[in-house]
């Protein structure tokens, strides 16, 4: 449900909020153990048919399946996000 995943190839894996562009959650996928750190990467991705998993193949020759944080909430994970609306010169 509005949900956007980007997955780098040093093992990054990120979730954003499709509607605002706002990431909300980021994390470090885990090399098998025995594999180089090289091989941490993320190849490919795609949500299962609920849309509540997603499965990633990776660098290191696994599938990984992850599923939401049951136990997140806005306490424990605080959303501290205020957009700019204005143009800004860099």
């Amino acid at each position: 449900d509005n949900v956007m995943f980007s997955g780098g190839d040093n093992g990054s894996v990120a979730f954003w909020d499709w509607k605002s562009g706002h990431m909300f959650q980021r994390l470090d996928s885990v090399a098998q153990p025995g594999s180089l750190d090289a091989e941490a990467g993320v190849f490919s991705s795609m949500f299962d048919l609920t849309g509540l998993r997603l499965i990633t193949g990776e660098a290191d020759k696994t599938i990984k399946v992850w599923r939401q944080d049951e136990s997140a909430t806005e306490e424990t994970h605080p959303l501290d996000w205020r957009p700019t609306l204005g143009r800004q010169k860099f």
